[in-house]
C-alpha cells in the first residue's frame, strides 16, 4: 500500500521569506528509474502460473525481488523517521531563537535603564559633587559635615562603577542573545533545505517501492495452489514451542501468529517484519525504533550464543528483516507479502545480529 509521506509546512523563520530549494541529487534518481524499469521487465516476463518443474526457480526468483522491496521499504521508514525528527529539531531551533530574541530584547531594555543610571551618576560628579579629598576638609563648615561629603562621595564612586559593570554585562548579554537567535535561525533554515531534498529523496524511493510492491503482489496472485503453497512454506514454518512465559513482547507477537503481511503495516491486523517488532513492545509499553536497521542498531547487542525470548534478531546484508526470537532455537516474524506470521527455525536466514531491549 502507498505510504504517505507527512506534510510539513511552515516559515523557514521568525521573519524570513522561504528559502531556494536546492536541485534534488541525481544519483538516486537514476538508480530509482533502473530500478523500475528492471522490475517492469521481470513482471511481464512471468505473467502465467508456474508448473511444478520451475516451482523452485519461481520462488527462488520472487525471493529475490522481495529482498529487494523489502530493503527499499525499510529505506524509505527510515527517511520518513529522519524527516519528522528533522522538522521537530527545526522547530526546537525556531522556540530556542524566540526565547533569545526575548532575551536580547530584555537585555536592551536594561541596558537603557542602566544607562540612564550611568549618565545621572555622570552628571551628578560634574556639578561639582565630586571634588578632591584637600578642597572637601577645607571648603567643610565643620568636621562632621567634611566626613559626610567624603562619605557621599565614595558611595557616589561604587555607585557609579556598579552601574557601569551592570551597563556592560546587559549590552554583553544583548549582544551574545541576538548572536544566538540568528545562528538558530540560520540552521533552522539550512536544516530546511535539506529536508526539502529529503522529500525528494523520499518521493523517489516510494515510486522505485511501488513498482515493486506491484511486481510482488501480481506475482502471488499469478501462483497456482502447489507454488502459493511452496511460497508461503519457503522458510520451513514451525509450530511454536512455548518456554512459558507469560509475559513481555513474545506473546504479543505470538498472539499475531497468522495475521496478513502489509507494506509499512505496524498492525493491529497487518505487519511487516519491523512492524511487527514495533507493535509487540508497545504491548508492553516499551517504544523501540520503526526500521529494521534502527532497530538492530538500538538495544543491548547479543550473540547467537545469549539470545533469550524477546531479543530482536536481525538477517541479511544491510539488516533488511527482522524478527522476535521466542526460544527454544524458534523465531516470530512477518516474512514476505502473501505469507502470514509465522514461527521458522532462527537459523533460517542469513544471520546479521541480535539486540535486546
Amino acid at each position: 500500500m502507498p505510504i504517505v509521506v507527512p506534510d510539513f509546512t511552515g516559515n523557514l523563520s521568525l521573519r524570513d521569506p522561504p528559502l531556494r530549494l536546492h536541485p534534488a541529487p541525481t544519483h538516486r534518481l537514476r538508480r530509482t528509474t533502473a530500478a523500475i524499469l528492471g522490475a517492469v521487465m521481470l513482471t511481464t516476463a512471468i505473467t502465467a502460473p508456474a508448473h511444478a518443474e520451475d516451482i523452485d526457480t519461481l520462488i527462488a526468483t520472487m525471493e529475490e525481488v522481495s529482498h529487494e522491496a523489502t530493503a527499499t521499504s525499510e529505506e524509505v521508514k527510515q527517511l520518513q523517521t529522519e524527516i519528522e525528527d528533522g522538522y521537530g529539531r527545526i522547530d526546537g531551533l525556531r522556540a530556542d531563537a524566540e526565547a533569545a530574541q526575548q532575551r536580547a530584547q530584555a537585555a536592551r531594555s536594561a541596558e537603557q535603564d542602566h544607562q540612564q543610571e550611568v549618565d545621572g551618576l555622570a552628571g551628578a560628579k560634574y556639578r561639582g559633587l565630586m571634588i578632591d579629598p584637600v578642597t572637601n576638609a577645607i571648603a567643610a563648615a565643620t568636621p562632621q559635615n567634611a566626613i559626610d561629603r567624603a562619605a557621599y562621595l565614595a558611595t557616589l564612586t561604587r555607585n557609579t562603577e556598579r552601574a557601569v559593570e551592570k551597563l556592560s554585562d546587559a549590552t554583553a548579554e544583548a549582544g551574545r542573545s541576538h548572536t544566538d537567535a540568528a545562528r538558530m535561525l540560520a540552521e533552522a533554515a539550512f536544516q530546511q533545505s535539506q529536508l526539502e531534498n529529503r522529500h525528494r529523496e523520499l518521493a523517489e524511493e516510494q515510486q522505485s517501492l511501488e513498482v515493486r510492491i506491484r511486481e510482488i503482489e501480481e506475482r502471488v496472485s499469478a501462483l497456482d495452489a502447489e507454488a502459493r503453497a511452496a511460497w508461503e512454506n519457503k522458510n520451513n514454518p514451525l509450530e511454536p514451542i512455548m518456554s512459558g512465559a507469560d509475559s513481555g513482547a513474545v506473546p504479543a507477537a505470538l498472539g499475531k501468529l497468522g495475521s496478513p503481511y502489509g507494506w509499512g503495516a505496524a498492525g493491529p491486523d497487518q505487519f511487516d517484519c519491523s512492524g511487527l517488532m514495533l507493535w509487540a513492545y508497545q504491548q508492553q509499553g516499551k517504544t523501540i525504533p520503526r526500521t529494521s536497521q534502527a532497530q538492530l542498531a538500538g538495544g543491548t547487542q547479543v550473540s547467537r550464543a545469549d539470545l533469550q525470548p524477546g531479543d530482536i534478531v536481525g538477517y541479511y546484508p544491510g539488516v533488511t528483516h527482522v524478527g522476535m526470537y521466542i526460544g527454544n532455537g524458534q523465531l516470530v516474524h512477518a516474512s514476505d507479502y502473501g505469507i502470514p506470521v509465522q514461527v521458522v527455525s532462527v537459523d533460517s536466514m542469513p544471520w546479521a545480529g541480535a539486540v535486546r531491549y
